[in-house]
């Protein structure tokens, strides 16, 4: 099944696994470590996130390494972008309306 990059960050434990692999690759067990959870565990959030291609597996010997591709987060903001914008645009029609309001009742007052 070829999961979504929305569903890879949904989870917490696999969004702290991006954020180690951001700064350095580590193998398998160096993902494990950090966490208080099972090495099977974190072996299925490490597929999952391989699976949607925000984790990127290189064989070095006989070490598996883990390796961010931060480039696939770019679905994520660019899909936030488009809300960014449509709210930017309507608290500004927003701040607008109050002001004219504002205006109006103190125009009232005198």
């Amino acid at each position: 099944m070829r999961r979504d990059v929305f569903q890879a960050i949904a989870d917490p434990t696999r969004r702290e696994i991006i954020n180690l692999l951001a700064y350095q690759s580590l193998n398998l067990n160096e993902v494990a470590v950090n966490f208080n959870i099972s090495r099977p565990a974190v072996s299925k959030h490490i597929r999952i996130l391989t699976e949607c291609g925000l984790v990127v597996i290189k064989q070095q010997g006989r070490e598996r390494f883990c390796e961010a591709n931060l480039g696939k987060l770019k679905e994520v903001s660019d899909w936030a972008e488009k809300y960014r914008a449509f709210w930017a645009n309507k608290l500004d029609a927003l701040e607008v309306f109050l002001a004219k309001e504002h205006k109006s009742i103190r125009k009232s007052k005198v």
